[in-house]
């Protein structure tokens, strides 16, 4: 289990009201846009309980688009995102779910892109700024965002968690943490390394390269440490 410092306590420094609905959410949007890649077009935001009841007044809706658009809690244009996203013709909506969530600051982002490929990435602001993603493309996984995140797809055999450890182990890249997630045996899985250190792209193309792997991305750290 995690332990929080009483800075992860007391918030990040950030634009607007509220940690959790405002921070914590701009993260989740940054996270997603990560996952997503740069192209995006347009993004649907399905909110839940406590984020559904209170999204517009404690500017939500902005925080999310803004993380979408690539900036950060304490961006000073975080106000001005609906403004920013229009003008990158990125489009938007939000739609209040009815459903019960694990956590009560819980948004599914549905992001499809110019190709018209939808990514589906689910998430919880936790408090205090801090996030947990839950689910990628309707599969589990678990990662806060805290540290650099090597994020792969592949197939489900013996082997391809060896080879992916061996690459960055040769390029004397840490393991903070490390979980595989599949839904059946031999199937796809999806694989989250938490890392301390930065993920070099020729270390993540190489690490793409290796049969069996379908993508590999790089989800950098949305938390400035000091």
């Amino acid at each position: 289990m995690r332990e929080y410092s009483v800075f992860d306590i007391m918030g990040p420094v950030m634009i607007g009201p509220s940690s959790s609905h405002t921070a914590g959410a701009a993260r989740l949007g940054k996270i997603a846009r990560q996952i997503a890649g740069d192209d995006v077009k347009e993004v649907q935001f399905i909110l839940y309980d406590s984020f559904a009841n209170t999204y517009k007044g404690h500017g939500t809706d902005k925080a999310l688009v803004a993380g979408i658009i690539g900036l950060d809690p304490d961006d000073e244009r975080l106000p001005n995102s609906f403004e920013l996203a229009k003008e990158q013709n990125i489009s938007f909506s939000f739609i209040k779910s009815d459903k019960d969530a694990s956590h009560p600051n819980t948004v599914r982002m549905i992001i499809k892109n110019n190709l018209g490929d939808v990514i589906e990435v689910l998430g919880s602001s936790i408090g205090g700024g801090n996030v947990v993603l839950k689910e990628i493309n309707g599969m589990s996984v678990e990662f806060t965002g805290e540290y650099e995140t090597l994020i792969t797809k592949h197939i489900d055999k013996p082997g391809i968690i060896a080879m992916v450890t061996k690459v960055l182990s040769e390029h004397m890249i840490n393991i903070a943490f490390m979980r595989v997630y599949r839904q059946l045996k031999g199937d796809m899985a999806i694989m989250v390394i938490e890392s301390d250190q930065t993920i070099p792209e020729d270390v993540r193309v190489r690490i793409e390269h290796i049969d069996g792997i379908e993508k590999a991305i790089v989800v950098d750290s949305v938390i400035k440490h000091k």
